[in-house]
């Protein structure tokens, strides 16, 4: 197939492409770099195409060298930013998203969307949240996404344009950033193999649903490759949550080096957080291989090879 990257020089998706490249498509990367890394790309010989997604007179010249596919993972995916910053979500999520749709609606190119699960209602996690969980979209980074998910199902139901949404939980893995813009896993490694103190927000009670990149990769691959999941909502995860405690101790195995801080944003706190992901399972046969420790070692070696 021949398959459009939105996005494709960042952490996801570079290992989306590098997924693609394997399979043996033709893969074309879109990005603006500024999250991704041209560098990221180096290995598979592809030059990204410099291009802001909200630019919708290049994203339509591109659209014209005829694509199979668009997996859409361009996004501006920073909570805080879009608090401080709202328009650019407001742009780049949105119009952004636009932009591709109707790029793919005029050569009828298949488009899989990169969700989030931050568009759930993160208050209400007494059990794994599954797709028909209660949506409250807690700022504009969360609203921005459910509005792109919500306009693009749009084109599937208005148009018959093939779409598909996924919905994956917190990820990790190499590639990511380590300094205060990455994910908790690669920013407690990266102190830790420098030999500096893991710093925790609030009590550290709090859990997350950790998804290693790899899988991550698989499941949007399989996804887009998959006639039964268009027109679908797909969550996926690792189906376990741990607290960040216990993450920091598997990281460092010191308790004095863990220090607890009080949060900057305690309003915007998620207490629990799990995926129930048997919706993937039972739709497209996939499901999470990789365990959380045997993750935490692979990123560690990444990490301690390319950034210490």
């Amino acid at each position: 197939m021949n398959v459009l990257v939105t996005g494709g020089a960042g952490f996801i998706g570079r290992w989306i492409v590098k997924k693609l490249a394997e399979q043996g498509h033709d893969v074309s990367v879109i990005d603006d770099l500024s999250n991704g890394r041209e560098e990221n790309l180096a290995e598979f010989g592809i030059k990204p195409i410099l291009c802001d997604i909200v630019d919708r007179k290049k994203i339509t010249e591109i659209f014209k060298d005829g694509y199979d596919l668009c997996i859409h993972a361009a996004a501006q995916i920073n909570v805080q930013e879009s608090l401080d910053n709202p328009e650019k979500s407001v742009s780049v999520n949105i119009s952004g998203t636009f932009n591709i749709l109707e790029g793919a609606r005029k050569h009828n190119t298949k488009v899989v969307l990169m969700g989030t699960c931050m568009v759930y209602d993160l208050a209400d996690t007494s059990k794994p949240i599954s797709e028909n969980h209660p949506i409250k979209p807690a700022s504009p980074y969360a609203a921005s996404k459910l509005a792109a998910e919500e306009l693009a199902l749009s084109y599937y139901l208005g148009y018959k344009l093939p779409v598909v949404i996924l919905r994956p939980f917190n990820t990790y893995g190499p590639f990511q950033k380590s300094n205060m813009e990455g994910g908790v896993v690669s920013i407690f490694i990266k102190r830790n193999l420098s030999g500096e103190d893991l710093f925790v927000y609030g009590d550290g009670t709090q859990t997350r649903d950790l998804l290693y990149v790899e899988d991550c990769a698989d499941f949007v691959v399989k996804a887009s490759m998959s006639k039964k999941a268009e027109g679908e909502i797909i969550n996926a995860g690792l189906g376990r949550d741990i607290s960040i405690n216990n993450l920091a101790y598997i990281i460092c195995q010191k308790k004095e080096r863990i220090k607890h801080i009080p949060h900057h944003h305690p309003q915007s706190e998620i207490k629990k957080l799990i995926c129930d992901y048997s919706k993937a399972k039972k739709l497209i046969s996939w499901e999470p291989k990789t365990t959380l420790e045997e993750g935490i070692r692979k990123t560690s070696e990444w990490i301690k090879a390319n950034e210490i």
